[in-house]
């Protein structure tokens, strides 16, 4: 049986958490940071855990990562 891929986009965009989750980058922070509030730009650092319907998006596209 010839191995399953995993898609180079979600591979270089995402991770897998210990409990299975999936981690991604905030989005909304790439350009016009100026008319964006502090308070956005404070709450969008860092990384955040996907909702549960994105996981399912998410998920198939990485076969090894579980």
């Amino acid at each position: 049986m010839p191995k399953m891929k995993t898609k180079s986009s979600c591979k270089k965009r995402f991770k897998i958490t210990a409990s299975g989750r999936v981690k991604a980058g905030q989005a909304g922070k790439r350009h016009g940071m100026i008319k964006r509030t502090n308070k956005f730009l404070r709450d969008a650092r860092g990384t955040t855990v996907l909702s549960k319907a994105d996981e399912k998006i998410i998920k198939p596209m990485m076969p090894y990562s579980r």
